[in-house]
């Protein structure tokens, strides 16, 4: 895929704020000392009075968001996944998520794909912490398109949103004419063997396994679930229904994200099998991200060798 147009979905998320403020007076965007990394700065240069740095106060920051949003104004707050989701965790539940405010938060920086950070920063926890907020809206996207359409979503919507952003450049694979619909599924590829049901950058790996797997004679169903919550119920017991067995894959821990979402879902209105990959019951390292996503089985190949083993092929 060297040919294919690379790019962070980091970036895509400071392009989408820039060009949304250029329309939307009232929305406000706060930075924890890091608008460089989170590229937020794009919208600080075009707006800089609608930019805020808070300073390395993640909690402080998510309070002063809260406080925005009450004077009608919509502010989007970011900061790494690690302290948006992690550091913050109390201020998220009790100042956003508990009187339900209109606050968006662009965690950038999410999974092991940080890199060479290292396990303090490689936030493979953030879905699980965000899905169990009563009313949080909880969305990842797999490329620069679908991430510039989801800022705008987010925008476009009442109420809290948590939106995941990667730091490495990943394969743009979408349209501009493709449209994004918060809590609605996308099929990538049709299949009847076995649907393989994936968010973020491991989307382009799931539809590289799912064409190596069409070279083998197995019709797979690839899936891209941007929106982990709500989860797009319909679409995945449809999967379950008409494939039989799933296959997730996620950029976090098996425990709590996408992979549990989707078994909690059939489990309870169509039990089928499903094998998770993610980040296993353990802490990251540092490294290259492309040689970490190996390592860790996040890639296309470890794709195809569980879907196999699940078909016992």
């Amino acid at each position: 895929m060297a040919d294919v147009k690379k790019v962070a979905t980091r970036d895509s998320y400071g392009n989408a704020l820039k060009e949304l403020g250029a329309a939307a007076e009232n929305l406000v965007v706060l930075d924890a000392d890091l608008a460089g990394a989170t590229k937020t700065g794009v919208f600080q240069k075009a707006y800089p009075n609608r930019h805020f740095d808070c300073g390395i106060a993640e909690a402080n920051m998510i309070n002063v968001a809260a406080g925005l949003s009450t004077m009608g104004l919509v502010p989007f707050a970011a900061t790494f996944a690690m302290f948006a989701a992690g550091r913050a965790y109390e201020q998220v539940r009790n100042t956003i998520g508990y009187p339900h405010l209109n606050v968006k938060i662009g965690a950038t920086h999410g999974g092991i794909s940080v890199g060479e950070d290292g396990a303090s920063h490689q936030c493979c926890e953030d879905f699980a912490l965000m899905r169990t907020i009563p009313g949080m809206t909880v969305m990842c996207p797999a490329d620069d398109v679908e991430a510039r359409q989801m800022v705008k979503a987010a925008y476009e919507m009442e109420g809290p949103v948590y939106m995941r952003f990667g730091r490495a450049a990943t394969p743009v694979f979408h349209s501009e004419d493709f449209k994004f619909e918060i809590g609605k599924g996308e099929v990538l590829q049709d299949g009847t063997d076995v649907a393989i049901i994936a968010v973020g950058i491991m989307v382009p790996e799931a539809i590289e396994a799912g064409k190596a797997l069409a070279a083998e004679g197995i019709s797979a169903r690839v899936i891209n679930m941007a929106t982990i919550k709500p989860l797009d119920s319909e679409l995945v017991l449809k999967a379950a229904k008409e494939c039989g067995k799933i296959v997730t894959v996620e950029e976090h821990s098996i425990i709590g994200g996408l992979g549990e979402a989707v078994c909690s879902l059939v489990s309870e209105s169509c039990p089928v099998p499903v094998k998770r990959i993610g980040v296993n019951d353990e802490f990251g390292h540092s490294g290259p991200a492309a040689a970490l996503l190996e390592q860790f089985g996040l890639c296309a190949s470890n794709i195809v060798k569980h879907t196999k083993a699940l078909l016992g092929r």
